[in-house]
């Protein structure tokens, strides 16, 4: 029996690693269990937790590459078998693990003809390459290659402007996370009021990290989350001192959030309320997320004819979005 195997009192909270395996330098695999759980704290834990490791658990990657006298993204390169845009796919690519933040250096320095790895990237001390095989470019006549590299660590990710290209510097659209995906699943045993629940947690990763090291983070980053309110009473951001009852935000216009030039208490609250809390249909979830909406305060940047533009969003799902806006949050986008 699944209790036997992970050998767990019925008093104490206990966790166990049970499956842990490398694919590849690129692909780690771990399967965890925590146990025993009284009836629906299993279902809070995963899902906090999935949260947690899909999008605070940090990465490094690399963020900017100076190429000299080169001025386009599509600009071939003399001598290199790979266009500029082919070569930042490259190195968008190399995974990269560091224990120290803020911005990092590092280069490329190569004379062809020859093929240039993640191998001959010249690193700091901090930076480690998980896999030195993947490919940059292929240099195919007696020519120096100098390209020079910036590295950030970060969580989340970063999205670019298009042709936002200065001087040969092109900035690389950064995917910090090195969690590539996580599941839950949960086990209940026992009947009546003993009935208790054993939560198993699926964590994949790119080699950045190890699921044991992600799992560390997210519980980290989580606990970090509530430790305000194991402190005193605090006053709100009004400075008034609720010491009964609990206030609730009133109804707010989208006026004040996208008009207002400061970070408004309404605003603050939009960017730590996620898309998928809004409980949308998978298509019409699915097509905010193409369109790199991930956050309500995203939403609310769209009117009704921006929603109508995106890709494969049609009317039905622009009233869908619209009606969990009016009962929610009421509120009621400008049409253009």
């Amino acid at each position: 029996m699944i209790r036997d195997e992970i050998s767990v009192s019925i008093q104490t909270l206990r966790w166990k690693c049970m499956e842990s395996r490398a694919y590849s330098k690129r692909l780690h695999y771990g399967r965890f269990a925590l146990s025993p759980l009284r009836k629906g704290r299993a279902d809070t834990i995963g899902i906090a937790m999935r949260r947690a490791l899909l999008a605070e658990v940090e990465g490094t990657c690399i963020t900017r590459v100076k190429l000299e006298n080169i001025k386009h993204e599509y600009s071939a390169i003399i001598g290199i078998k790979e266009s500029v845009h082919d070569i930042l796919m490259n190195l968008k690519e190399i995974v990269l693990r560091s224990d120290s933040y803020g911005i990092r250096e590092a280069s490329i320095y190569i004379v062809g003809p020859r093929n240039v790895t993640a191998q001959d990237i010249i690193l700091p001390p901090s930076v480690k390459i998980i896999d030195t095989t993947q490919h940059i470019a292929r240099l195919t006549k007696s020519i120096t290659s100098d390209i020079r590299l910036q590295i950030e660590k970060n969580s989340g990710y970063i999205i670019h402007s298009p042709n936002n290209y200065q001087d040969g510097i092109f900035p690389i659209d950064a995917v910090f996370m090195p969690v590539c995906d996580a599941n839950y699943s949960i086990h209940s045993y026992g009947s009546g009021n003993e009935i208790r629940e054993v939560l198993f947690l699926e964590i994949w990763t790119n080699g950045g990290l190890t699921p044991r090291e992600a799992l560390y983070e997210a519980s980290r980053n989580l606990i970090d989350l509530f430790i305000p309110f194991l402190h005193g009473e605090e006053q709100n951001i009004d400075g008034i001192n609720n010491r009964k009852g609990s206030s609730h935000m009133p109804p707010f216009p989208l006026s004040h959030v996208l008009t207002d030039t400061g970070e408004t208490k309404e605003k603050i609250a939009f960017k730590h309320i996620f898309i998928d809390q809004l409980e949308l249909p998978s298509r019409t979830y699915n097509c905010l997320r193409r369109a790199n909406i991930h956050t309500l305060l995203d939403l609310l940047n769209y009117s009704r004819e921006d929603l109508m533009r995106i890709e494969h969003f049609g009317k039905e799902s622009v009233e869908q979005v619209l009606e969990v806006l009016r009962k929610r949050f009421a509120i009621d986008p400008p049409r253009n």
